[in-house]
């Protein structure tokens, strides 16, 4: 007889899954629900995947190539084992540290990506992450959610209003109304995206059939609805960016050259290992058990509750990643409630969602290496803002089942501390 937890992540006890059922799993959690839905909603992360990537690129010389390579592994690998649209996202705090600090190089970043995987995966094997889980109420989750759901909508409000200078993570002046990247652009392409996915909820559509099953009262009404929510979006705004990156800089096509990057083991020296740990574990640790593991848990289960993984595995996972993929010099990564709530906003609703971008990152890196930064360095900053705007916010809508007074005003305080200097452990404690 199975042990039943109290906690909804830990319900089922583990056991024993035969060949063939594991198979069935693997079909089930990469299972395309709806295919334009799912090809949609994996571009709804891109907004935050692309501007880290970008400036850690351009201001530290990241290996793109190899980052695309090995990120793309763990979009097919974490889809395949959890079934929803988890997301692999660059670890913040450590990206935060290498763009703005001289002695942070590559191998400091490397170094505090391993050591903070590797107290992920002692956390989740020794069952602690778990307790924290069960002992942080739901109010502070909340809170967290909140200030990491509004700090990704005024980040996207700062890529719609300024030019950016990603290599010196710094502005560059106020953004013109026209052009190839202006406010126009953007603007559009965010009234595009309300007309098309509205607030979200209405949204609720037969995955097989691919209609709205809500009655209308306007059998044109319905017609209608049908087809602009069949539209991707998301998709259609990133094949503009891509569209228009090549018409800003059409020498850029010459710059593109074949073939994977050199994979090689990055050297980390004493100095390196402890630099790394104090100015880049210290400060990402917290949020990656914050946002990384214990808001995702969170999440995943407000969005697909049916399904069933504990936060020790998410855990386990996050620090997996890095424990294999930091020594060759991919970013330091991580699972994002942002980045579920982005992708679930635009129709992501199974792994194979991200299995899809998984695979697209493969062949990016595979087929054309650390020179796609030459087409990214050209990408309109405006319309990666829109697709960042909605993901916050649908991000931020999670708190919105705080009813009493209570656990509203515990969660307000949490947030507002925690947008303060972006610290969301202050806001924990």
């Amino acid at each position: 007889m199975e042990e039943v937890s109290s906690n909804a992540n830990d319900r089922k006890a583990p056991k024993f899954t035969s060949p063939s059922g594991m198979l069935q799993k693997l079909r089930t959690n990469l299972a395309i629900r709806s295919k334009w839905g799912e090809i949609n909603g994996a571009m709804g992360d891109l907004g935050t995947y692309i501007p880290i990537v970008l400036a850690l690129t351009l201001a530290k010389d990241l290996d793109l190539g190899t980052t695309l390579i090995f990120t793309g592994v763990y979009n097919v690998v974490t889809g395949a084992i959890y079934g929803v649209p988890m997301p692999v996202q660059p670890m913040k705090a450590i990206a935060a540290v290498g763009i703005s600090s001289a002695d942070f190089g590559i191998p400091e970043a490397m170094a505090a990506g391993i050591c903070t995987g590797a107290i992920l995966v002692v956390l989740g094997v020794t069952g602690l992450m778990q307790l924290v889980y069960r002992l942080i109420p739901l109010s502070v989750v909340r809170g967290i959610q909140l200030s990491q759901g509004l700090s990704f909508a005024m980040t996207a409000a700062k890529y719609i209003q300024n030019v950016q200078d990603f290599s010196k993570s710094k502005l560059a002046g106020r953004r013109h109304w026209l052009g190839l990247d202006g406010l126009v652009l953007a603007i559009v392409c965010a009234c595009f995206i309300v007309i098309v996915n509205g607030a979200g909820e209405e949204r609720q559509s037969n995955p097989e059939l691919g209609v709205d099953i809500e009655g209308q009262s306007s059998k044109s009404k319905r017609k209608w609805k049908r087809i602009m929510t069949a539209l991707p979006s998301a998709f259609i705004i990133f094949l503009l960016g891509v569209v228009l990156a090549f018409i800003g800089e059409p020498k850029v096509v010459r710059d593109i050259k074949f073939g994977p990057s050199s994979i090689e083991v990055v050297k980390i020296s004493r100095h390196a290992w402890k630099v790394g740990f104090l100015k880049g574990t210290v400060p990402q640790l917290p949020l990656s058990i914050l946002n990384s593991v214990i808001a995702v848990c969170k999440l995943s289960y407000d969005l697909f509750p049916e399904r069933d993984f504990s936060t020790a595995s998410v855990s386990i996972t996050v620090g997996l990643m890095n424990l294999v993929g930091c020594w060759f010099g991919a970013m330091p990564s991580c699972h994002g409630a942002g980045g579920l709530a982005g992708q679930y906003k635009f129709g992501g609703r199974s792994g194979g969602c991200v299995a899809i971008l998984g695979a697209a990152k493969l062949i990016l890196g595979l087929v054309l290496g650390s020179s796609i930064v030459k087409v990214l360095d050209q990408f309109p900053v405006g319309v990666l803002g829109v697709l960042l705007l909605f993901a916050g916010i649908e991000l931020a809508m999670a708190a919105r089942d705080m009813n009493s007074k209570e656990e509203a005003s515990v969660m307000l305080i949490c947030a507002a501390v925690s947008l303060v200097g972006s610290s969301a452990v202050l806001g924990f404690l």
